[in-house]
């Protein structure tokens, strides 16, 4: 789930022309690049995934790979 004020930046951004879109697209970029160089940070939605297929491994709540192609 986005955020409100995530949602409300993209409603403002839907305003503005492709051009000035691009802009602000490459600004983010960077400043995402900036706060984690290696991409290694994870957002909490990523977290809590990891956490629950962690807890499902452990749990031996898994298929292997041949049982999900066959």
């Amino acid at each position: 789930m986005l955020k409100p004020t995530t949602l409300q930046t993209a409603a403002l951004l839907d305003i503005l022309p492709d051009e000035d879109i691009s802009i602000v697209n490459a600004l983010v970029k960077k400043l995402i690049i900036a706060w984690d160089p290696d991409f290694t940070k994870v957002t909490a939605k990523e977290k809590e995934l990891l956490e629950k297929s962690d807890i499902e491994m452990k749990n031996g709540d898994f298929i292997s790979e041949e049982d999900f192609w066959s």
